[in-house]
């Protein structure tokens, strides 16, 4: 068995993290093809031990091929154009923008949460969900089935490169005392409590897609949440805290353990050694890390958690490509 999968904004950011996560995985696939913009078409990519031409996104560009999947990342203005395009040919698009993400015909999916949801799909179009949720609903999926989650307040600690390349360069100039051109104000030595834009309730679209995408994966329309989400001077990785009220009563101990046995989840919790989850040493990895785990004393049956993760791989590149695999360990029974 083997397939052919398409890279749709393979030069950008997430896009060669996607590249890099495929080598290092090695699905069975014959054939990739590379697609981005007219202004990065026919540059040459070294991927898989020879050199590509990126070839340039076009309604047409996929007529001649055999494609079975094409992962996306390119932008939610491209993916509402061009997923549905590629679509209608047969292939099925694993896109990482918010452009399908709530769409209630769309399957919002997180291979270690919900890879029930990939099942009878029918339109050809996955939606990745945003970085800060992914790493989120790993670490909280297993604490709801074992104790009912109430209520969860986030409050997220998102790193520039979550923002992209112009995020990542308002940071590296900013060292040198650059004026920022991605924000709207300095990052460097400053945290800005504002990712996206405001609604009209004060709340900003990035806290409203935790809220509403938290909702759709774990199949609960009417979960109590609130989010903060906040934009810190750091290069690689999101960092969480998440106050969760429970259902049930938990032991802290038995907790953790549900915690441990988590696909996905790694535990770095031993505050007497002041061993607990950092952005930098969850940098370039694919699991989420979760420490500080302690009572919430405040309220009958709640924990606090701090969960890290790097938002440009299992944030966005390899939960792409996990969906990928679970979508032909679906069809090939793998």
């Amino acid at each position: 068995m083997s397939v052919n999968i398409a890279v749709v904004g393979a030069t950008g950011m997430v896009g060669r993290k996607m590249l890099k996560v495929l080598e290092e995985r090695q699905l069975p696939v014959d054939q990739y093809y590379l697609f981005a913009s007219a202004r990065s078409a026919g540059k040459t990519m070294t991927f898989m031990g020879r050199e590509y031409t990126v070839e340039e996104l076009t309604p047409t560009c996929m007529d001649g091929k055999k494609i079975d999947y094409a992962v996306f990342s390119a932008g939610a203005g491209t993916s509402r154009t061009y997923a549905p395009i590629f679509a209608s040919k047969g292939i099925i698009v694993v896109d990482n923008s918010s452009c399908w993400r709530m769409d209630p015909e769309i399957p919002l999916v997180v291979p270690e949460v919900n890879p029930e949801a990939l099942e009878g799909q029918t339109r050809n179009i996955i939606a990745n969900p945003n970085c800060s949720t992914i790493q989120a609903v790993v670490a909280l999926k297993p604490l709801h089935d074992a104790y009912g989650i109430k209520r969860i307040v986030y409050s997220t600690y998102q790193a520039v490169s979550g923002a992209g390349m112009g995020g990542y360069n308002d940071l590296k100039n900013g060292m040198n005392g650059e004026p920022p051109k991605k924000f709207n104000k300095p990052i460097f030595g400053n945290c800005l409590p504002q990712i996206d834009v405001f609604e009209e309730d004060g709340y900003t679209k990035e806290e409203m897609k935790m809220i509403n995408e938290t909702r759709k994966i774990l199949g609960e329309p009417d979960m109590r949440i609130t989010a903060t989400t906040v934009r810190v001077p750091v290069f690689h990785s999101h960092s969480e805290s998440i106050n969760v009220e429970f259902e049930k009563e938990f032991d802290l101990d038995e907790l953790r353990e549900v915690l441990r046995k988590a696909p996905g989840v790694i535990v770095q919790d031993d505050f007497k050694n002041e061993e607990y989850p950092m952005a930098i040493l969850a940098e370039d990895t694919d699991p989420v890390y979760v420490g500080r785990i302690r009572r919430d004393n405040s309220v009958e049956s709640g924990v606090n958690l701090w969960v890290v993760a790097d938002n440009i791989r299992k944030g966005a590149a390899t939960n792409t490509i996990q969906i990928v695999e679970e979508l032909m360990r679906q069809k090939h029974q793998l």
